[in-house]
């Protein structure tokens, strides 16, 4: 998995989306947002993380709903 600084993650075992803020061999840097807004950053092994899709047609669907709404 080649990830960079702004990839989006989540833990293999599931939870929420972690932000990559920097990657060190087999280590990376990972900020999240808590339920009441706290900002949490932890060091967490390559091994563990599994790289996050983002999903274009979710994208254009919103581009739809706004252009049907005019």
């Amino acid at each position: 998995m080649d990830l960079k600084a702004g990839d989006v993650v989540m833990l293999k075992s599931g939870g929420q989306p972690l932000t990559v803020a920097e990657v060190k061999q087999d280590e990376v840097l990972c900020l999240w947002m808590g339920m009441e807004g706290d900002l949490f950053r932890e060091t967490l092994p390559l091994a563990v993380l599994v790289q996050v899709e983002e999903d274009d047609e979710e994208e254009e669907d919103e581009e739809d709903e706004e252009e049907d709404g005019d």
